[in-house]
């Protein structure tokens, strides 16, 4: 796993070698064991390498054997070692044991078409010197990101924003829309960014820039439709998702390095476990979070499915003042608002997975995705059950019972229910009756804007900007499908695999691996059965058969708990400077964004502790994380430009 950037100048001019230089510098952290820079006419890459496979041959930028293409490269295919089987038996040569060189042959010969035969989690530039071409690529579903900005003289690109920055052409200006996209559904919906003129590369797209001119296109989209015919017996699936995991896990410990794995207590984390157990059949390492408030703690599990693996386990455990501590680093590696304390952890234990001398992690993300295990769905089965007997006092107590863990919902009547969920005869055909109350109550953060913001954003509407992005076909699928849909096309990419994914790992030199999101495990599970993955309300049904026998019975049987951390109050757990500056009155009046004294309202709420409910929780955090987003960002960036025009390019490392 690396870091990449490059750009193309469309008159042909040279790239420099000094400003790549300075892009991958800023990236130093996702590929700290070599870096490498290209320049030729009219196009730079750069690559900083984080050594995984082949350590001594897998240098990057890397040239075909004719030097006519060349190839910046972050990620892992995972598969490479039947492609290059098979590359050889067609009388293929090769100079290195990469999987780079692989992809690179393998584009050599398929072009485009290449992306169908990959297994891997990916974002990779190829620059093609004879036809004067750029081929950028993003893996599936999204685990690696890919950045780019077009200027009327060039197309810039990287896997962070910061590295874009760097360049003397790149905007450097933030977008309301964009944060009001987050404050709407968590993440933007690409190619918007939380910057002006910044574009991410949607998952499942490619693109091609020639001649000035930019073609992106989907190559790859998760699609729910049914099988045709009668389901198969339950068995069967059983089987087949079992022997996908298993090979899905095989593969991503492809590996130079030492590989552990994440264990969270839960069912998905304990799974991967198992299954690289079964693999290696040797004791391994196995990382967790714990938590000194026991509201979050997790740590009782984690250390009992560590004994029943018997693996070598380690712990961060963390109090409030610790993320706190924390977090304008996760900010800076975020590059984008986040409205949860839940990545600091995360940023946490990337950190001490580094300092145990691991490289490469395996975690469960993407199973509650891919198979129905999230509370949303259950939500809104119960929301439908509720809109079909509206007189039933019983049926809301059931939305209750889904949330144990949030006291302001167990203290409310029914008839708030009803009125928060969004039960109504009328709901049953929103085609985003899933999301909707979830995204409702995220919006009520706007109230926090300030009059120009407000004023600005008249007519952005988010969730139009959401329709835009579904396929035509999901207006056909069922409302599972259609939930299943949103939180892997949005919150997966957006949320769960940026801001608490690659970048919290990355930021430690530590490359995260995704079984679950192996593409044949995902089309799977697209098609498969409603009641398979939701039987009544037992969520992951088909996982659950799948793990049995495989995970300890306390971790089988336990209920579905969400990775949780403390959230605002962690800010005022003792004094932080950053704190009170950011949320100053006389700091978010400069910034614009929102309404100081509303502001100052909230915080004194927090720190009194009458912040008990999600939306006061969640504004605190977002308004916090803007604000740093803009000190360490805009500021920060345009000081980078006006030392470069005084000619001190020294200081752009300050």
């Amino acid at each position: 796993m690396c870091g990449i950037a490059g750009y193309i100048n469309f008159d042909g001019t040279p790239a420099d070698a000094a400003v790549l230089e300075d892009m991958i510098g800023a990236l130093a952290h996702r590929g700290p064991d070599e870096h490498g820079v290209y320049t030729g006419a009219g196009a730079g890459l750069a690559h900083a390498r984080l050594s995984i496979i082949d350590l001594s041959g897998g240098r990057q930028p890397m040239a075909s054997e004719s030097g006519s293409l060349h190839i910046t490269f972050n990620g892992e295919i995972f598969n490479y070692l039947e492609l290059r089987a098979e590359l050889i038996r067609r009388g293929r040569n090769f100079r290195t044991n990469s999987d780079t060189e692989v992809l690179l042959r393998l584009y050599e010969e398929r072009g485009e078409d290449c992306l169908g035969e990959l297994n891997g989690q990916w974002a990779f530039a190829i620059w093609d010197e004879r036809e004067r071409r750029l081929f950028l690529s993003r893996d599936r579903l999204g685990v690696r990101p890919l950045f780019y900005a077009k200027t009327p003289r060039s197309l810039i690109f990287a896997s962070e924003i910061k590295a874009i920055f760097m360049h003397p052409e790149a905007p450097r200006e933030f977008d309301p829309v964009g944060l009001d996209e987050i404050f709407t559904l968590w993440g933007t919906v690409p190619p918007r960014t939380a910057f002006r003129g910044v574009y991410e590369l949607p998952p499942g797209h490619s693109a091609v820039v020639k001649s000035g001119e930019m073609a992106v296109r989907r190559y790859w989209a998760l699609d729910y439709t049914p099988e045709p015919g009668p389901p198969r017996p339950e068995g069967e699936y059983v089987e087949e998702l079992q022997a996908l995991l298993a090979d899905a896990v095989r593969l991503r410990l492809r590996s130079d390095v030492p590989v552990g794995a994440y264990l969270s207590g839960g069912l998905d984390s304990t799974l991967v476990a198992a299954l690289v157990k079964r693999s290696c059949g040797a004791r391994f390492q196995t990382f967790s979070i714990a938590f000194d408030d026991p509201e979050f703690d997790e740590s009782a599990y984690q250390n009992e499915a560590a004994r029943f693996l018997d693996t070598e386990h380690e712990q961060v455990r963390l109090a409030g003042e610790e993320i706190a501590s924390a977090f304008p680093e996760v900010v800076w590696h975020a590059e984008k608002p986040i409205l949860r304390t839940a990545p600091a952890p995360l940023y946490l234990l990337s950190r001490l997975v580094r300092r145990s001398g691991y490289k490469v992690v395996l975690t469960g993300e993407g199973a509650d995705e891919m198979f129905g295990g999230y509370d949303i769905f259950k939500e809104a089965k119960i929301r439908r059950f509720c809109a079909a007997h509206p007189d039933s006092k019983l049926r809301p107590l059931l939305l209750k019972r889904l949330y144990p863990y949030l006291k302001n919902i167990q203290a409310q009547p029914l008839g708030y229910l009803n009125a928060f969920f969004q039960v109504t005869e009328d709901s049953k055909s929103d085609p985003f009756l899933s999301h909707r109350p979830r995204w409702e109550l995220t919006s009520r953060l706007k109230l926090f804007y300030s009059d120009e913001v407000k004023a600005s954003l008249r007519g952005a509407d988010a969730l139009a900007a959401v329709a835009e992005t579904v396929p035509e076909s999901y207006f056909g699928w069922d409302w599972l499908a259609r939930a299943q849909y949103l939180e892997a096309s949005l919150l997966l990419p957006g949320y769960i695999l940026s801001s608490q994914g690659d970048r919290m790992a990355m930021a430690h030199s530590v490359e995260a691996r995704f079984p679950f999101l192996d593409h044949r495990v995902a089309r799977f599970a697209a098609k498969l059965p409603a009641q398979l993955k939701l039987k009544a309300l037992n969520e992951k049904y088909i996982l659950k058969r799948a793990a049995g026998g495989l995970v300890p019975p306390a971790v089988a049987r336990r209920k579905k708990q969400p990775y949780r951390a403390p959230e605002a109050s962690s800010f005022f757990s003792r004094s932080s400077d950053y704190v009170t500056e950011m949320l100053s009155a006389a700091r978010i009046r400069s910034d614009g964004i929102f309404d100081a004294a509303a502001v100052e309202r909230l915080s004194l709420k927090v720190r009194q502790g009458g912040a008990i409910g999600i939306k006061d929780n969640m504004a605190l955090v977002g308004i916090l994380s803007t604000s740093l987003l803009l000190d360490q960002f805009i500021n920060h960036f345009r000081g980078v430009q006006t030392c470069r025009q005084r000619n001190a390019r020294s200081c752009a490392s300050s």
